[in-house]
């Protein structure tokens, strides 16, 4: 029987990043995963696949809507070539799998395929191909998320779908029905609008993205309506039903209202929960909360003590990075390290265009907890980097306290605000004010002029260009 010091179950990014931090702290580490391709979600059915479709449609909608104000003329009429589209997204997915393959080898970690479970709190059962037990002084759960559903909706996986389906559609919809206006549904739903579908999103909160900040939520609602998607804020799904090719949803408004909704697609976009089946986790009697999530301390420690979990099997935002840093954080601690993760300032994306992107409070969440606060916006539109590219839509936001001037916040919309989120989260982490930011220079024209204008207007209303 194979021996080792640690064994990862799942090998999605906290996974195999754990995996890859056990390794270069020289323990001995197995990587089990159920599926024939290493990634997990979202290398293979999540963050990946979706920005490849996102860059794909975006291109052709900038080919149809932009190309002529630059001066481009296109010869005859530009087409969709929607198989190739989808095998483009197919490439880039096995491409980034093969990398990981690759990490693997490098870092000598051995990869077993197959069902991990637990057979005793120091061995696991994989049953793939072949079936064979390991023994493993520690183990990591990783074992990620899958789709969440209404207990009313039947999933048929054809016309009825989650995002998993929706990346790899043999036809662009002709009326998509997304139910849930978060990050995934957005992100999709603005693919398919880009494509040519009628897309309505009809959303149980009053806004969009409702996690984040409010000014947020109006801007992106603002600017995807003027790409033609349809939104229903405040309305509550009671029933979906397919009849042949017809997708039937009825939801009722905020008055009481009954809606219908009928169209050939309907993604189902309400979230997703924690994936342990399978895991046997009741053999060894580590202990999972009452959303099925595997209950962990502040070390991320189970109640079991060599056995840890991490990502979207555990508490916290489902986010890729946040499973990334909490891997990273384990093996660490496995080698008798103190590490130390500040859940506040793991940022938040959303990959529309424009982009989303928050760290650390919402104003909301500041007046809630009675913090004095002082605010700073600039709007895209102010830019000559903007107005170049035509990107005018958005906004950054600086939160800073009305006594130190440290950032507390920062909530943007606009072009390559996933990227220009980073010199937040290094200032927060750095617990700079928003002076600090203001007083450095920003090279002119780029995006990130926006940031140092907040800043200016955070600490003492006094932004330049507005």
């Amino acid at each position: 029987m194979s021996k080792y010091d640690v064994a990862v179950i799942g090998s999605g990014p906290g996974g195999y990043v754990a995996a890859i931090r056990c390794a270069q702290l020289g323990m001995k580490t197995a990587i089990i995963e159920k599926y024939n391709t290493l990634g997990g979600t979202c290398l293979n059915v999540g963050c990946i696949p979706s920005k490849a479709l996102l860059d794909s449609s975006h291109h052709y909608e900038d080919a149809m809507k932009h190309f002529e104000e630059h001066g481009i003329d296109i010869p005859g009429e530009v087409k969709i070539n929607f198989k190739k589209m989808i095998e483009r997204k197919a490439s880039v997915v096995e491409q980034t799998t093969k990398g990981i393959d690759f990490l693997m080898n490098k870092n000598k970690i051995d990869v077993f395929t197959g069902l991990g479970s637990f057979k005793d709190a120091t061995h696991i059962n994989i049953k793939g191909d072949t079936s064979q037990t390991i023994e493993a002084t520690n183990t990591i759960i990783a074992t990620g998320s899958k789709p969440a559903t209404l207990p009313f909706i039947t999933l048929d996986k054809e016309r009825i779908i989650t995002s998993t389906e929706a990346l790899s559609l043999k036809e662009i919809p002709k009326h998509m029905i997304v139910i849930g206006g978060g990050v995934i549904g957005l992100e999709l739903g603005q693919v398919y609008r880009r494509l040519g579908a009628e897309v309505s999103v009809i959303e149980y909160m009053d806004r969009i993205i409702p996690t984040m900040d409010t000014a947020q939520s109006k801007e992106l609602m603002k600017a995807m309506k003027k790409q033609g998607v349809k939104f229903f804020l405040s309305h509550r799904v009671s029933e979906v039903s397919r009849k042949a090719d017809q997708v039937t949803v009825l939801a009722t408004d905020k008055k009481d209202k009954q809606v219908t909704f009928t169209g050939d697609y309907c993604l189902v976009c309400v979230g997703r929960q924690a994936f342990t089946e399978g895991l046997s986790l009741e053999k060894v009697g580590v202990k999972a909360n009452e959303r099925g999530q595997v209950d962990v301390n502040d070390h991320l420690q189970t109640n079991i003590s060599n056995i840890y979990a991490i990502g979207d099997v555990v508490r916290g935002a489902m986010l890729a990075h946040k499973a990334e840093e909490e891997g990273v954080m384990v093996a660490e601690i496995l080698a008798g390290q103190k590490p130390h993760i500040d859940y506040n300032l793991i940022p938040g994306v959303v990959y529309t265009w424009p982009e989303v992107a928050s760290v650390g409070k919402t104003e909301a969440q500041l007046k809630e907890s009675k913090t004095a606060y002082k605010a700073g916006q600039f709007p895209m539109r102010a830019l000559g980097r903007s107005r170049a590219s035509g990107d005018t839509d958005g906004f950054v936001k600086i939160l800073s306290d009305a006594t130190t001037d440290e950032i507390l916040g920062a909530h943007m919309v606009g072009a390559r605000c996933a990227d220009l989120i980073a010199e937040m989260v290094v200032a927060m982490e750095f617990r700079a004010s928003a002076e600090d930011i203001a007083r450095m220079s920003h090279a002119h024209p780029t995006y990130a002029e926006a940031i140092k204008e907040a800043a200016l207007g955070a600490t003492a209303n006094r932004a330049l260009h507005i």
